[in-house]
């Protein structure tokens, strides 16, 4: 395959022409780079290399002015802005830079498609006034406010060209007009001949440029376009050259050069779906597998979507030694940008306490792990402790030794808004984390920081230079945008191996071998996205590039890219994860459309291997050890939670009780529903403590209802935080809490006035009594801590306090045999029946007494208490007896017994998912 800039020089070295002497310009600097290697290549003799110029560096030496990139052009602008706007009307520069980016991007278009500004804007202000009009004959303040700045932007377009061009410098559209109107002066000071190779989509500036030096016999220009567009009129990869051909000048007399005739070539075409990006980049990595070195060498990943890059370097097989990246790999990916995004967040809001994630996602950052060691750690654990939700920027600090203090404190030392200050303390942390970098091991932790501290830079001459930085929000709106466009460029050779580029990387270039990915609407083509604010009939009327030459600015590259190859990869994405994906993309429907008879159309759709999952219930069996360890539980107690945990799924029994693995602690941002538990229980533990043993009355309980919200407000400070819960979902559980509690006080009273008796008689109390079980050779003991323990009527009453919602049916036993298997319908029954044992082994439980619930969400069900039924009737009993105990006491200890056995293994249990019902 001869590449068709080979094709051109060529051409050039068989006509005579000195190409030493040549001028050549090209769509990009890669390109360049690939005629100086053909160059030497069809060269048989030494020669001076030529002059090569990317179109954007042509303008500039034509122009005579230098390139400011668009963050500097933000900064003139509103210098601009500032001096033509009345102060009453003048917006700061946080809101300026919201609309003023997308009006630069408006300048850059009309200056490069040479509009004559002044109509264009009174145009695009009559155009606003007419879609903001007002049924009153009066305008409002703010409409005339709005009318004004749009008659306004020719004085700022005028304003801020006259003040870069005071400077010699321009945006780019400024530096396209300025050579455009300097072209004349160029050509007859430059007699140098001036070849133009591998162009497409020319705005108004390039095309008069290029004319120009065509007419005054001073240039030629090499169109790369394939026979087989041209001839179709309809074709979207020929509409701006079959223009150029109709409307240049040039061409009334000239005829263009000839164009190639390669697409009609035998080509292997294979259209692949895959389901997601990375599926993509895996099946990417199949394809390389199956080439062979010399392939390679010819071979080009074309990504439509950057965000590949990474998962296709991961899956690049190993036998690829050679490989150019043209890319570039996004700082902004960089593992280091993480920290300092976080540090901007901690710091726009001006608070005098930081948010507990903000100061863990700094502390607990892998760049400072080497630096903080374990004292970030310890920092970690106590905000969970203590359950820190803000945290005073001394306390942190102060967590610190003396040697660390310095970086912590450029981490959480106050700003205060002063941009300056946040700059000078990022550049301290970047010295630090300097420091603790070894060059040879962290290469490119060396390399992000170094693109960073440039950054950095960067913004503190800007904020030096122009004083509109005036708040950290506004500084970090200028780093996110500045992160986003900077790349690490990779090391390689640029003409050696694989080659992975973007599409507009592949200009002029040419590969035997190319696979495209991301070809789905919305990616390849881009669709509809445009940042203007001018509307899409004036770009029509003034012929400005609409969505529509974008769309066949990108079918040319792509159709491009296919003229001279052999075997070509196309893959899309088949899964609709937006509003765009799972479409493929329409140059594909194109090709499968077109099916020229000297192409093989292959397609396929790959879908992963998805092994069946079998469900092996996990299973683990009794080690000496283990053994060791029930002894230990059994003498130490075993819990009615310890047991329903058992009951409920054996395995989680093992991780809990036996291994010890409880549930990490964490912060408690919002009242967890067992921290709302243990606020009631342990308030109405101080309300009724003192009075043990004592008959309760209404004045009591009258004096607890006049103290209850303060014992609630204690509690959740002894509890949950000290942070008063003045608003969001904890201000309302606070308040649930309280009408939890004031509800149970209103029951108690209603019982005392309906005349029931109450004598409390233990609260809270911790019991540990000996459960009798002959069967095992070692003593096993019950414990747990009964709520409360009461006479009512005379009739000995075990009441366990739930703040969930209970009910009556989850107190009802009819099988016995199914209380220690049962969890979802019996453990409710089997807590109550526990807590009753444990007292009546303890001090004698006199008969017949009583046993259950009071849920604080089914207050209105009053007592529930547990019940007998007989399977198949309506009959119960609520009455507790020593028959009752005993069998119920014959089935906890078959249950304890099943544990302490080491012949049955601690086997998981399927637990059944529950569907609610529409």
């Amino acid at each position: 395959m001869e590449s068709f800039i080979r094709e051109v020089l060529q051409k050039l070295k068989n006509s005579g022409t000195p190409l030493s002497e040549v001028t050549f310009i090209l769509p990009s600097k890669r390109a360049g780079s690939y005629l100086i290697k053909e160059l030497s290549s069809i060269s048989d003799k030494n020669l001076f290399s030529p002059t090569i110029y990317s179109i954007e560096e042509f303008t500039e030496v034509v122009s005579g002015l230098e390139s400011i990139d668009n963050t500097s052009s933000l900064f003139e602008f509103y210098d601009v802005y500032e001096d033509l706007t009345e102060e009453n009307s003048l917006e700061d520069f946080e809101t300026f830079i919201t609309w003023a980016q997308n009006l630069i991007h408006d300048f850059n278009e009309i200056d490069r498609y040479l509009i004559d500004y002044k109509p264009f804007f009174n145009y695009l202000a009559g155009i606003q006034d007419i879609n903001h009009w007002y049924l009153k004959d009066e305008k409002t303040d703010l409409i005339k406010r709005y009318l004004k700045f749009w008659k306004n932007l020719p004085g700022f377009y005028e304003a801020l060209s006259r003040k870069l061009l005071s400077k010699n410098q321009g945006y780019q559209g400024l530096i396209y007009r300025k050579a455009a109107e300097n072209i004349t002066d160029y050509a007859a000071t430059h007699k140098q001949k001036h070849v133009f190779i591998g162009f497409n989509a020319l705005n108004a500036s390039e095309q008069l440029i290029i004319q120009n030096l065509l007419e005054t016999k001073l240039a030629e220009i090499y169109w790369d376009l394939d026979k087989t567009f041209y001839k179709d009129p309809a074709h979207g990869a020929s509409i701006f050259i079959r223009d150029y051909f109709k409307n240049w000048k040039y061409y009334q007399d000239n005829e263009p050069n000839e164009l190639s005739e390669n697409f009609g070539k035998e080509k292997q075409f294979e259209l692949i779906g895959v389901p997601k990006n990375i599926g993509q980049a895996k099946y990417l990595g199949e394809i390389l597998t199956n080439l062979n070195s010399a392939q390679l060498e010819n071979t080009a990943i074309v990504l439509g979507e950057e965000e590949l890059l990474l998962p296709v370097l991961n899956s690049l097989p190993e036998e690829i030694q050679d490989l150019n990246i043209t890319m570039g790999f996004p700082v902004k990916n960089a593992p280091i940008n993480s920290l300092f995004e976080s540090l901007f967040q901690i710091h726009i809001n001006k608070t005098d306490t930081y948010y507990y994630k903000d100061v863990i996602s700094i502390i607990n950052h892998p760049s400072f792990n080497p630096i903080l060691k374990n004292y970030a750690e310890e920092l970690i654990i106590k905000i969970n402790s203590e359950n820190l939700i803000y945290l005073e920027p001394k306390k942190i600090i102060s967590s610190f030794p003396t040697e660390i203090k310095e970086l912590i404190t450029a981490c959480f030392n106050p700003k205060n808004d002063a941009v300056s200050i946040f700059i000078s303390d990022v550049q301290q942390i970047i010295q630090n984390l300097k420091t603790h970098l070894k060059k040879e091991e962290d290469k490119i932790a060396l390399e992000f920081l170094y693109h960073f501290h440039i950054l950095f830079n960067k913004l503190q001459n800007l904020n030096e230079t122009y004083p509109h930085l005036k708040t950290i929000k506004s500084l970090y709106g200028f780093y996110r945008e500045m992160v986003g466009t900077e790349t690490l460029d990779f090391q390689g050779r640029p003409f050696q191996g694989l080659q992975l580029m973007g599409m507009l990387e592949s200009r002029a270039l040419d590969f035997e071998t190319v696979i495209i990915t991301s070809l789905n609407e919305g990616v390849l083509p881009a669709g509809k996205s445009d940042n203007s604010f001018i509307p899409y009939d004036l770009k029509q009327e003034y012929k400005l590039p609409t969505y529509r030459e974008k769309d066949a600015v990108y079918t040319y590259h792509f159709y491009r890219l296919l003229q001279r190859a052999k075997n070509v990869y196309l893959l899309y994405n088949t899964e609709a994860d937006g509003l765009n994906s799972g479409e493929k993309s329409r140059f594909i429907t194109q090709l499968e459309i077109e099916n020229l008879k000297t192409h093989t159309l292959r397609k396929l759709l790959i879908s992963p291997e998805v092994p069946g999952i079998n469900k092996n219930l996990k299973e683990v069996r009794k080690t000496p050890e283990i053994m060791d360890k029930l002894k230990s539980l059994a003498n130490s107690g075993f819990s009615p939670s310890a047991l329903t945990t058992y009951i409920r799924n054996p395995l989680d029994f093992y991780h809990q009780y036996v291994l010890g693995v409880r549930d990490q602690e964490e912060v408690e941002e919002t009242v967890a529903f067992n921290t709302l538990g243990t606020v009631v229980h342990d308030a109405l533990e101080n309300l009724y403590k003192p009075y043990e043993g004592k008959l309760i009355t209404e004045e009591i309980i009258q004096g607890f209802i006049k103290i209850a919200d303060r014992e609630i407000a204690n509690e959740f400070s002894k509890t949950y935080s000290k942070i008063p819960l003045e608003k969001g979902k904890n201000l309302l559980i606070f308040e649930v809490a309280k009408r939890y509690l004031h509800n149970f006080l209103r029951f108690e009273l209603k019982r005392l006035k309906q005349g029931e008796e109450i004598q409390i008689i233990q609260i809270e109390k911790d019991l540990k009594v000996k459960l009798p079980i002959e069967k095992l050779p070692f003593s096993v003991y019950l414990r747990g801590k009964v709520d409360r323990f009461e006479n009512s009527k005379s009739t000995p009453r075990i009441i366990d306090y739930k703040t969930g919602k209970v009910e009556s049916r989850n107190l009802n036993v009819t099988d016995w045999g199914e209380i220690t298997k049962d969890y979802d319908n019996y453990s409710k029954s089997f807590q109550v029946l526990t807590y009753a044992s444990l007292i009546a082994l303890e001090k004698g439980l006199k008969f017949p007494a009583e046993a259950g619930i009071v849920s604080f969400k089914n207050l209105k069900s009053g007592f529930l208490k547990f019940e007998k039924r007989e399977a198949g009737t309506r009959q119960k009993d609520s009455l507790i007896t020593g028959e009752t105990l005993e069998m119920f006491q014959n089935e906890l200890k078959n249950l304890i017994m099943e544990i302490c056995n080491p012949e049955i293994p601690f086997i998981e249990k399927e637990i059944k998912k529950k569907y609610g019902s529409f």
